[in-house]
């Protein structure tokens, strides 16, 4: 059998184009910002992760042209190698001190950051627990480390520690979970988690890359939030999000940091963050210790917005306090024609279809920056609530209903 055949039976691209419904690959005009220019419209931001509003703070992005001057456009080669700058052990050791760990280091992008320390932390002999509802990224890391991966129920302590008593006590265990579900918007209930890895001889590692810069009195995250920051042993974390620039990073002990230095294949074999990657996601954490009040208002924001799409009779997840709101939409049709409507009005948004979700529950994923406004947040709120007022439920109504508005 041609190895392409999948290719030619993948269709779904192709249908959704025709039906004029295909929500991805929209080309920014402008820089990411609360409202933007996307394709020749004005579109209110709400499906970034530009919690902190400063990919487009003008000291960002001056820390970048700076260092492209001094350092130049790239580094040419691995940490190992030539590729250590200055800013990149400055900006470890800001990270490693205001995260309250030993020491740092840095991955050049989010995903490879969990593939580069749990694949190196884990091996055969080793057992890696991990949230089904966790990131891509977490999954991938365990098939690569060999260890072998044991899924528990989101949030479901029960599961886990059911998991965990029937696990061999003489193996190694990591329990791996998002601090911040990215689809979803639940915390980790981070508190049984450390109290389980205690009790079972579990380490503990936490992704918040959506909780970095949102939760915590100082953004430190879900660790800070849940006054754990000495109970969790490992802490990774994005450039992309908070800290508006491309990277990510990994917080632990001392000698857990050099042993993942040194055995990460990913980090080992991967060019270094640009120069002007580090010195913007430097510049934002500098911003963000010196501007505590940006989580707070990231929060205010999100339950204003969460509170306005309520009253309006839309069903959202409305369990939790970040700045990631889900609106069910329930069909795969459905939530593509919502998306497509509130585009061409002047709303964007984010799909999720299976497999994020599973089919019959799918939403449209909306997010929120500390630098969005009331005004703006009801403007947002107005036009989502009409379009999914006005969209028919069933598939058949639905193509109706857009074929209706483009005669």
């Amino acid at each position: 059998m041609d190895l392409f055949k999948k290719c030619d039976d993948f269709t779904t691209v192709n249908e959704t184009r025709e039906l004029g419904i295909y929500p991805y690959f929209h080309a920014l005009e402008s820089k990411q910002d609360i409202v933007v220019s996307m394709e020749g419209r004005r579109e209110i931001m709400i499906g970034s992760n530009n919690y902190l509003g400063l990919t487009g703070d003008q000291r960002v992005i001056d820390a970048g042209v700076a260092a492209m001057k001094e350092f130049g456009s790239g580094v040419s080669g691995s940490r190992f190698l030539n590729g250590t700058l200055t800013t990149h052990v400055t900006l470890e050791k800001e990270l490693a001190e205001f995260l309250h760990k030993e020491d740092c280091v840095t991955f050049s992008t989010g995903f490879q950051t969990n593939l580069g320390i749990i694949s190196a932390i884990a091996g055969r002999t080793d057992l890696i627990f991990v949230d089904r509802e966790n990131h891509a990224s977490i999954y991938d890391g365990a098939r690569l480390s060999f260890a072998k991966m044991v899924r528990f129920q989101h949030n479901d302590m029960k599961d886990l520690e059911l998991q965990l008593k029937n696990a061999d006590p003489d193996k190694g265990k990591l329990i791996v979970t998002d601090g911040v579900f990215s689809m979803s918007g639940d915390i980790a209930n981070l508190p049984e988690i450390v109290r389980l890895a205690k009790k079972y001889g579990a380490r503990v590692m936490v992704d918040d890359a959506h909780g970095f810069g949102v939760l915590g009195k100082h953004g430190r995250g879900t660790a800070e939030y849940f006054d754990l920051e000495d109970e969790v042993d490992i802490i990774m974390g994005t450039f992309s999000k908070s800290l508006a620039s491309l990277g990510g990073y990994m917080v632990a002990d001392h000698k857990v940091v050099e042993y993942v230095k040194h055995k990460s294949r990913p980090f080992i074999f991967c060019a270094a963050i640009t120069p002007a990657n580090a010195a913007t996601a430097l510049e934002a954490l500098r911003i963000l210790k010196t501007e505590p009040e940006r989580p707070k208002a990231l929060l205010d924001i999100a339950s204003y917005m969460r509170k306005s799409l309520k009253n309006k009779g839309l069903n959202i997840m409305e369990h939790s306090i970040v700045p990631i709101i889900p609106i069910y939409t329930y069909t795969f049709l459905r939530t593509l024609a919502a998306c497509k409507l509130l585009f061409e009005r002047g709303v964007y948004v984010n799909p999720v279809i299976p497999p994020a979700a599973p089919e019959g529950e799918c939403m449209i994923r909306t997010s929120y920056t500390s630098t969005h406004t009331p005004e703006l947040m009801d403007e947002a709120a107005t036009i989502i609530a009409n379009v999914l007022n006005e969209l028919p439920e069933a598939d058949e109504d639905i193509l109706a209903y857009l074929e209706s508005l483009h005669e």
